[in-house]
């Protein structure tokens, strides 16, 4: 792990910088100077990266910040309060039907059918030009995937968590949509890049937006979770639902600060879902520690190993797209973009047992389950 303080012209203090990572994690030049970058934004008070750090444009993705009497949404994105979302479901582990539940998922990528008025008063949601993407995955990155329990390493939590290892889990990937990216063009037009000023008319404004982007994301992953196990016959209880793209008030070091999390998860709860990607194990963690150091945060994934552009030349010659639709540990992809399904292929992320191990070297975190995935959903053509 490194650690390494230093300051910088126009700041209010030293900000302290420290990267959460082992020598067995490769982490890019590009991202770690990224890292340092970010931390001399005024106001700034500490930076974090973890094991998962990888170039974002302009910013690290994998990192948390701390500042003080500002704060800098181009940091929470235009993907905002994006989480992953943990249900168990009431699926028994023992009759798995793979071949015939892949062939009934289908959908979560065009609108929902649904009452939307309805789910929005669930959540407390006002009305929005966005709300037809209520329900919907999303592309990139996002997903929604059946697990299974492969381990379970702490017994205690695991059962105070209410979960049972004979039932499937499902875990899913997705944020704001529409919503998040129309919020994220509103800030850029008025302010740029430019940080706000707490308690000022325009920061108060950019958080009720937040607040709203945050929400609307909970509700759509929680919507994704109910179309999905609907289509499979069965339920779902939530678990754990943690945003991982975001800007929120909270106390630091004994005084009110602000928290940017740019691809990293809460460690204030009580467990955290890290996946690694399609055809990789997920990990459920418990988060340690007084979380001063790390900015009261966690790994949110495994972090890209080669950038988008990258996987397709380096994979096409070696697989074909149906070779990537059944993965090592035999589960299914349900990826019909051909683009995608290689910039999203396992090889393309770093590994996420690396990234768990340096978690729990440093103290950060210990892991409680150890999850499988069984069908992976991301897309499929709309006819």
């Amino acid at each position: 792990m490194g650690n390494y303080p230093f300051s910088y012209d126009g700041g209010l203090t030293e900000t302290t910088v420290r990267l959460f990572a082992s020598k067995s994690t490769w982490i890019e030049g590009a991202a770690v100077q990224q890292l340092e970058t970010t931390a001399k934004l005024p106001g700034m008070k500490l930076a974090c990266g973890f094991p998962d750090l990888h170039p974002g444009k302009g910013f690290p993705v994998g990192a948390a910040f701390v500042s003080e009497g500002m704060f800098h949404p181009v940091l929470a994105g235009n993907d905002i309060g994006c989480a992953m979302g943990f249900w168990q479901t009431d699926l028994p582990a023992r009759k798995l039907k793979l071949d015939r539940w892949a062939g009934k998922l289908g959908g979560l990528d065009e609108p929902w059918d649904g009452d939307v008025a309805d789910w929005r008063e669930r959540y407390g949601l006002p009305e929005s030009p966005s709300d037809a993407g209520l329900g919907t995955i999303g592309g990139g990155n996002h997903f929604a995937e059946l697990q299974i329990v492969e381990e379970v390493q702490d017994a205690a939590a695991f059962s105070a968590l209410g979960l049972d290892k004979d039932r499937l889990g499902l875990l899913v990937h997705s944020g704001s949509r529409g919503l998040g990216e129309a919020i994220y063009r509103e800030l850029l037009h008025k302010h740029g890049a430019n940080a706000l000023t707490e308690d000022t008319d325009d920061a108060e404004r950019y958080l009720a937006r937040h607040a709203h982007a945050e929400r609307w994301a909970a509700a759509n992953r929680a919507l994704i979770a109910a179309r999905f196990v609907a289509q499979l016959g069965a339920e779902a209880a939530l678990v754990s639902d943690v945003p991982h793209n975001l800007v929120t008030r909270e106390a630091w070091s004994g005084r009110p600060c602000w928290i940017h999390r740019k691809g990293a998860a809460s460690s204030r709860c009580v467990a955290v879902m890290i996946p690694g990607s399609r055809g990789t194990l997920s990990y459920l963690v418990k988060p340690l520690g007084d979380g001063e150091g790390n900015a009261h945060s966690l790994a949110h994934g495994a972090g890209r190993r080669w950038q988008r552009g990258y996987a397709k030349p380096r994979l096409s010659h070696k697989y074909r797209v149906a070779d990537l639709e059944r993965t090592p540990l035999g589960s299914r992809v349900i990826c019909e973009d051909r683009e995608l399904i290689y910039e999203e292929a396992p090889q393309a992320y770093k590994d996420i047992g690396q990234i768990v191990a340096d978690l729990s070297t440093a103290g950060l975190a210990s892991v409680i389950a150890v999850y499988r995935p069984l069908i992976t959903y991301k897309t499929r053509r709309q006819p």
